[in-house]
C-alpha cells in the first residue's frame, strides 16, 4: 500500500513513469469529478499495476532524468493518477498527453458536498465553492484562514476531509523479475485492460525503437503534421507500416526488433520521401488531391517497398502509370482492408520477385481473372463509397466540363465561386418524395461542378436545366457521362437514368485505367493542379436535414468529452475486405478514445450487414436518438417545470394538446412511410407535455423530425404542433418556442 501523496511524489521525482507505448490521457470531466467524489466519500477506486524494471530514460515519459535505473512504470491506473496529479498539483504531469481542461478548475461546495467545474454565474459570489487545486497547492491551513469567516464548523470538517484524501492508501501491484519482458508486460496490460485501452503491435514496436532513439515518435509525428497541413491525414500506425516495409520488407511490426536506431531513422526518412513522391503523383496524375478522395491507403506501404527496390523512383512515365493502375484497382477492390498483414506480406514478396507486373497479375488472379470496372460498382451511395473517389478521378483526368462556364474541370480554378462542389443531378428534395435514401444519394446521381454553376442550377429538375446548359455549351452533358436521352431526365425515369449513367461511368473508367496499364497516355498528360473543394457535406446543394442532425449530435458528444468520428466511412469485412456498411459516423477507437468497442452510426440499416458489424466487435446504432441517449448514459426522466407564468395548465388545454400530438403521430404513420414509434412510446410514458418538452430541451434534431422533414411533412412534427396555436405555445418557455421556430426555419 502507498499513500496517494507518496505516489504523486514518486511522479515528481521520476520514480514512477508512464511507458512510452501507453496511450495518452482520454478521461473527461465527468470521470474526474466522479473519481474525486469517490475518494472524498472513501469509496473503492481500484488498485494500480506497475512494472518495476531497469529502464533507459528514452523508453518512458516522465522526469526520468538521465541514465538507467530501476523505475516503476505505471501500467494500469494512468487515467486515475494523471487526473489526481492534475487536480492536486494544479498542473499536468511531465508525461502528459491530452486535454488538461479535463481536470482544470474543479470546485467543491462545502455545503452540499458537490464537485463541479467552475461556472462563474453560479460560483462567483458563493465563497463556499472552493477551488480544489488551490486547496492542495496552498494547503489546508491557508485555505481555512482565507475562508474563516465564511465557513461553519461542519463545513470546515468537510474541507479537512477532502484535504485528507492525500493520505488515502492505494494498493499497488508490482510486476517484477527479469522474465517480465516487454512482450509479457504488454500481454498483462491488455488482459488487465480487457474492457478499456488496448495496446497495439505498433505501440510495442515503436516503444522498442524509442528505447534506442527517443526522438523517433516526435519525428514521425512531425511528418504526419506536415501531411495534415497539406490536407492529408494519416495515423502513426499507418506511417509505421510504411517505415517497416522500407526497413525490413516485412508486414509484421515485430520484424523491427533488432533494427538499429540508425537504420530505422534512415528507413523513416526514405519512407517519408516515397510517400511524398506518391502523393504528388496521385495528385498530379490522377487528381486525387485531398483527404476525402485518397483511397487505398494501405496500398501505399506496397508502393513504398516498390520504390525502395527500384532505387527510390519510378523507372519512367510508363512504369509510373502501371503502378497507378495497380493502386487504383487495389483500392477499389479492398485489397488491404481485410487481413491487412496477410495481403501486405504477399504483396511484398510478389513485388520483390516480379515488380509491378507481378503485383498486377497477383491482383487480377485474386479478383478471379479480371480487373474491369462494372456498372454495378457505381451503384453505391454517399461519399463513403469506394467508387466516389473514382468519380472524382474521372472528373479531374477526363474531359468533364463545368455546366455554366464550359471550362474543363481538370484546370486549376481560382476564386471562391470556382471551387468544386458535389452536385446532385436530380435534386434530393424531389427525389425523397419517391425514392429510398440509397437512391437519393446514389453515386450515379453525383457530378462535380463549380460553386457558381451549382448555385445557378439550384433545385431545378434536369428536364428543365439540361436543355439550357447543353445549348450554352454543346457536349457538356456527355463530358459528364450524362445520358442525352430526354426521356431519362424526368423524375419518373430516375432509376433508368441511374442504370444508363453507371454504364457510361464504367466505360469511361475502364478506358482511362486501361490507358494507364498499356502506357498509351504516358508522358503526354499535363500535371493536374489541386483545386479548391468545398468541405464534405456543407456545400449548398448537398445540405440536408440529416447532415444538420449529425452535426448537432457530434457537437453534443464533443461537449460530453467524446471523440470526433470519421464521417461517411466505409466499413470493410475484417477477413475478406468486402464493404459491409457505409456508416454516417464511425468511432474506430470507441466513443471515448481507447475506451470500449468501436461504434458505428448507420442510419440506413437495410443497406448494411448488421450481423457482420456485430461479429466484427463493432457496436452499431441505427438511430441518432439511441446513440445520444447511450452516450449520456443517464436515462433520467425530465424534470417537469411549471409554466412560464407559474400557473398550472388547464386540463382541457392539456387534453387538446395531447390529442393534437397523438393525431400527428397517427397521421404520420398513415400518410407517410415513417412510423414515429419512439414518439408514440414517449407519449405513452410521459404524456404530451413531457414528451414535447423533452424533444425541445434536447439540442439535437430528433430522428422523427429528420424522417418527417425528408418527407416534406414538417406539419406533423412536435415542433409544428407546439406552435399551432396560442393555447399550446403558452405551455412552453420562450427558449423552447424559439428552438421549435429555428428548427422549422431550417427547411423553409
Amino acid at each position: 500500500m502507498s499513500k496517494l501523496s507518496t505516489i504523486l511524489d514518486y511522479v515528481d521525482s521520476g520514480a514512477m513513469l508512464l511507458p512510452e507505448f501507453q496511450r495518452g490521457y482520454v478521461w473527461n470531466r465527468d470521470q474526474v469529478r466522479s473519481l474525486m467524489g469517490s475518494l472524498y466519500r472513501n469509496y473503492p477506486v481500484g488498485s494500480l499495476l506497475v512494472w518495476d524494471t531497469e529502464v533507459d530514460s528514452s523508453a518512458a515519459r516522465g522526469n526520468v532524468g538521465s541514465g538507467t535505473g530501476t523505475r516503476s512504470l505505471l501500467l494500469d491506473g494512468q487515467q486515475r493518477i494523471t487526473s489526481l496529479y492534475g487536480v492536486m498539483r494544479g498542473k499536468a504531469p511531465a508525461f502528459f498527453q491530452g486535454d488538461p481542461a479535463a481536470f482544470t478548475d474543479l470546485c467543491f461546495h462545502v455545503g452540499s458536498e458537490e464537485f463541479k467545474f467552475y461556472i462563474a454565474s453560479e460560483m462567483r459570489d458563493d465563497p463556499r465553492w472552493v477551488d480544489v487545486s488551490a486547496l492542495f497547492t496552498d494547503g489546508l491551513d491557508a485555505t481555512l484562514d482565507r475562508l474563516e469567516d465564511d465557513l461553519s464548523r461542519k463545513e470546515e470538517r468537510r474541507l479537512t476531509q477532502l484535504y485528507n484524501i492525500r493520505d488515502r492508501d492505494l494498493h499497488v501491484e508490482p510486476i517484477t523479475g527479469e522474465e517480465m519482458t516487454m512482450d509479457v508486460v504488454v500481454d498483462i496490460f491488455n488482459r488487465v485492460n480487457s474492457g478499456g485501452t488496448k495496446l497495439s503491435k505498433g505501440d510495442l514496436a515503436l516503444a522498442k525503437v524509442c528505447s534506442d532513439w527517443p526522438e523517433a515518435r516526435d519525428t514521425m509525428r512531425s511528418y504526419l503534421n506536415q501531411w495534415e497541413r497539406a490536407g492529408m491525414e494519416f495515423t502513426l500506425d499507418w506511417f509505421l507500416r510504411c517505415v517497416t516495409a522500407v526497413a525490413t520488407g516485412k508486414a509484421v511490426f515485430s520484424s523491427l526488433e533488432g533494427i538499429s536506431a540508425e537504420r530505422f531513422a534512415s528507413a523513416m526518412e526514405a519512407a517519408a520521401n516515397y510517400i511524398g513522391k506518391f502523393l504528388d503523383t496521385v495528385g498530379g496524375r490522377l487528381g486525387l488531391d485531398h483527404d476525402r478522395v485518397l483511397m487505398g491507403r494501405y496500398a501505399v506501404p506496397v508502393v513504398c517497398r516498390l520504390l525502395h527496390l527500384n532505387g527510390g523512383d519510378f523507372t519512367d512515365a510508363r512504369h509510373r502509370d502501371r503502378v497507378l493502375f495497380w493502386y487504383v484497382h487495389a483500392a477499389l477492390r479492398g485489397r488491404h482492408t481485410g487481413s491487412t498483414e496477410t495481403a501486405l506480406a504477399r504483396d511484398y514478396t510478389v513485388v520483390e520477385q516480379g515488380g509491378i507486373d507481378g503485383l498486377t497479375d497477383e491482383l487480377r488472379e485474386w479478383r478471379g481473372g479480371t480487373l474491369q470496372v462494372r456498372a454495378s460498382d457505381f451503384e453505391g451511395h454517399t461519399k463513403g463509397s469506394r467508387f466516389y473517389p473514382l468519380l472524382y478521378l474521372l472528373t479531374r483526368v477526363g474531359s468533364a466540363r463545368d455546366f455554366h462556364s464550359g471550362l474543363p474541370l481538370h484546370a486549376q480554378m481560382l476564386g471562391r465561386n470556382s471551387r468544386l462542389e458535389v452536385h446532385h443531378i436530380f435534386p434530393k428534395a424531389q427525389l425523397r418524395e419517391r425514392y429510398p435514401h440509397r437512391l437519393v444519394n446514389a453515386i450515379a446521381n453525383f457530378c462535380f461542378l463549380t460553386q457558381d454553376s451549382n448555385g445557378r442550377i439550384g433545385k431545378r429538375q434536369p428536364s428543365v436545366y439540361f436543355p439550357e446548359v447543353e445549348q450554352r455549351n454543346p457536349g457538356v452533358l456527355e463530358s459528364q457521362w450524362i445520358p442525352r436521352d430526354p426521356g431519362l431526365w424526368e423524375l419518373e425515369t430516375y432509376e433508368h437514368f441511374l442504370a444508363e449513367r453507371t454504364r457510361m461511368l464504367a466505360r469511361a473508367a475502364n478506358d482511362f485505367l486501361d490507358s494507364l496499364h498499356d502506357g498509351s497516355a504516358a508522358g503526354s498528360e499535363a500535371r493536374l493542379e489541386p483545386v479548391g473543394t468545398v468541405p464534405a457535406d456543407h456545400d449548398a446543394e448537398t445540405w440536408d436535414v440529416r447532415v444538420v442532425q449529425l452535426d448537432q449530435l457530434v457537437a453534443g458528444l464533443r461537449e460530453l468529452g467524446y471523440a470526433e468520428p470519421e464521417r461517411d466511412r466505409e466499413i470493410a469485412h475484417p477477413r475478406t475486405g468486402a464493404p459491409i456498411a457505409v456508416a454516417e459516423a464511425y468511432w474506430p477507437d470507441g466513443l471515448q478514445t481507447g475506451q470500449g468497442d468501436p461504434v458505428v452510426l448507420e442510419l440506413d440499416p437495410e443497406e448494411a450487414d448488421l450481423p457482420e458489424l456485430e461479429r466484427a466487435g463493432i457496436r452499431c446504432f441505427t438511430s441518432a436518438d439511441a446513440l445520444r441517449e447511450f452516450a449520456r448514459g443517464d436515462g433520467a426522466e425530465p424534470v417537469e417545470e411549471p409554466l412560464p407564468g407559474g400557473a398550472a395548465p388547464q386540463a382541457e388545454v392539456l387534453a387538446a394538446f395531447h390529442g393534437a400530438l397523438e393525431s400527428a403521430c397517427e397521421q404520420a404513420a398513415r400518410e407517410t412511410s415513417h412510423h414515429p414509434g419512439r414518439l408514440a412510446a414517449m407519449l405513452e410514458e410521459r404524456g404530451a407535455l413531457g414528451t414535447a418538452r423533452t424533444v425541445l430541451d434536447t439540442p439535437q434534431l430528433s430522428d422523427d423530425f429528420v424522417a418527417l422533414a425528408e418527407r416534406d411533412r414538417l406539419d406533423l412534427t412536435v415542433e409544428s404542433v407546439v406552435l399551432r396555436n396560442q393555447e399550446f405555445t403558452a405551455l412552453f418557455s420562450t427558449e423552447q418556442l424559439e428552438r421549435a421556430r429555428q428548427r422549422l426555419a431550417l427547411l423553409r
